[in-house]
């Protein structure tokens, strides 16, 4: 079984700071098995001389024996106290280190797979860490530094023997290592299973009110109930995958301690070995045989062990967006520019192709396009979420490349199509837009963007607690709220995503007043589906399957006769729609 991929993913976890706390660890651990080898050894000598009827020299090696078991018994308290402190850093420091780890990567790695993993991966497999220290690397360094102590002093007794020790040890070894792979693919299995369970029950969950309005809260849901069936048909199959590597195990430690006592009597036999010998080199052999006997049993756990570590240390490995030492200047504060920005979320499928525009400081831009042209996607670049395919993207005058992260959202607020709200209070989370923020300046942004009238109906006003995702508000009041983030922050640069496309007369109304607001002190970046949005904007980019189809004002782009025309008289025509009772 070969551990070394478990110890560099076990360094990757503790970082530089507590690599020599394993190091020492692990120290210990090796003189324990060494020891404990040393220990036995001294068995065939103190038998000897015992059934020799040396009673004297059988008592001399009885006590220097004793003496090696005083210091085992030692190594085997600091190995332990060692250990201990390793599974404590591990455990004290493991979830800061993906925090700030996750903290550095980009936004566009965080997928709902990715998420329902990671929150797997921070509450099972940090047990999992923590208990590979308490129960399974001291047995496992130990089951393998043990027998090969053994192996080496058998030499002093019975070359023959020794080297039969060690011809089996290969066999063992492939016969481990093999168990360990069926064991680990199951436990892979299994894993990949239990995520998409456990997303499927948080989606369960989560969308009760849709799932009840349609009649099945209490039918369950069939993704749940698919999910968790697969889960335990991967369950029974990880199971029997086990099984054979458990018995071949179990068989080949076996059958390595019957071939040394064939060998020990083939050799008596023969005269080669003293009887009286051979009975203290078979006990020997016994000592040799149990420690992988052990590791046999192990194997499977260790595997499992290893996939939990292997996660996080692919959690740790993931390259964060890289920032420069020293950020560039900022030329034009407030201004956007693409200049032949080219992407796509995978290769074979671009989103963005040479899309190029600016957006002048202190000047509302409307981006306009079909769902899927890439509109949602080009604020996401803007601020960073992911790194253009190719071409620039600059923010202030400067490369967002070339810009450290807290310096480029520091001149960016976003209105997500998806407004989030934290279970916490109304202030609260207006005050994320800008922690530092007044009293004074949260109402006054509140004010602004309308939700002053949303406090006044609330029971608590301000203090007011809005439920996990600002259950207790409607979608256009959850709105206001993340108008007012962006007020509060006072960026320079406000990019909105859909943020009119499905509000009521009064919540527009609230909304396009604080977006009036917004234009008077920052660049606006609008996603815009409603006409008066669009009409309002100094600059109209169409985009249409990834590229800038067209670029202008409002009277350019419908003398144009093309696409932005087309769009302007099919949102004309749906806007005169009207019901009417039939006769």
């Amino acid at each position: 079984m070969n551990i070394r991929p478990l110890l560099t993913d076990l360094q990757a976890i503790l970082g530089p700071a507590h690599r020599r706390t394993l190091r020492i660890y692990l120290a210990w651990v090796i003189t324990y098995g060494v020891l404990q080898g040393v220990a036995a050894a001294l068995l065939v000598p103190a038998l000897r001389a015992l059934l020799s009827g040396d009673l004297p020299g059988a008592m001399t090696w009885v006590g220097v024996m004793a003496v090696v078991v005083a210091a085992t018994c030692v190594a085997h308290y600091i190995q332990a106290m060692k250990g201990f402190a390793v599974a404590m850093v591990v455990l004290t420091t493991m979830h800061e280190r993906i925090g700030d780890h996750l903290g550095a990567l980009p936004v566009g790695w965080f997928t709902n797979e990715k998420v329902g993993r990671l929150s797997r991966i921070v509450t099972t497999g940090t047990v999992m860490v923590g208990g590979l220290f308490a129960h399974l690397l001291t047995p496992l360094v130990a089951g393998a530094a043990t027998p090969a102590t053994i192996a080496l002093v058998t030499f002093l007794f019975d070359w023959r023997l020794a080297v039969a020790m060690l011809v089996s040890a290969p066999l063992l070894y492939a016969i481990f290592n093999w168990a360990g792979r069926l064991v680990g693919k199951g436990d892979q299995l299994s894993d990949a299973a239990a995520v998409t369970a456990a997303n499927r029950v948080v989606e369960f969950a989560r969308h009760q009110r849709t799932l009840r309005a349609f009649g099945r809260g209490a039918e369950g849901h069939r993704p749940l109930d698919e999910a968790i069936t697969e889960q335990h048909r991967v369950g029974r199959r990880a199971m029997w995958l086990s099984v054979p590597g458990i018995l071949a195990g179990g068989f080949a430690t076996q059958l390595a301690f019957t071939v040394l006592i064939v060998v020990g009597v083939v050799l008596a036999l023969g005269g080669s070995v003293d009887p009286v010998a051979l009975i203290a080199v078979l006990a020997l052999a016994a000592r040799f045989t149990g420690p992988l006997a052990e590791l046999s049993a192990l194997s499977g756990a260790v595997r499992m062990a290893h996939n939990d570590v292997r996660r996080i240390a692919a959690v740790l490995e993931e390259e964060p967006l890289a920032e420069p030492m020293v950020p560039a200047a900022l030329p034009c504060p407030g201004e956007i520019e693409l200049s032949g920005v080219s992407f796509g979320y995978t290769p074979d499928q671009p989103v963005l192709r040479d899309v190029s525009f600016t957006v002048p400081p202190r000047t509302m831009t409307a981006l306009v396009g079909a769902s899927g042209s890439g509109k949602t996607t080009v604020t996401r670049l803007i601020a960073r979420f992911w790194d253009a395919g190719a071409g620039t993207i600059r923010v202030g005058g400067a490369d967002v490349r070339h810009q450290r992260t807290e310096g480029l959202m520091a001149q960016v607020a976003m209105v997500f199509q998806d407004v989030y709200l934290f279970d916490d209070t109304l202030e609260a989370n207006i005050r994320v837009g800008r922690p530092t923020a007044t009293d004074e300046e949260i109402r006054e942004a509140g004010r602004l963007a309308g939700v002053d009238e949303i406090v006044a109906r609330l029971p608590h006003g301000w203090t007011t607690r809005v439920g996990e995702g600002g259950a207790a508000l409607s979608g256009g009041e959850r709105q206001r709220v993340s108008i007012a983030r962006a007020i509060v922050k006072d960026a320079p640069i406000v990019l909105l995503d859909e943020a009119t496309a499905a509000l009521d007369a009064e919540n527009e109304r609230y909304v396009r007043e604080a977006l009036r607001t917004l234009m008077t002190r920052s660049t606006l970046l609008v996603i815009a589906h409603r006409l008066q949005t669009v009409v309002a904007a100094d600059q109209i980019v169409v985009l249409d399957n990834g590229v800038v189809a067209e670029r202008g004002t409002h009277p350019e782009l419908l003398a144009a006769g093309d696409r932005y025309a087309a769009f302007w008289q099919e949102r004309n025509r749906a806007k005169g729609w009207r019901l009417t009772a039939s006769g």
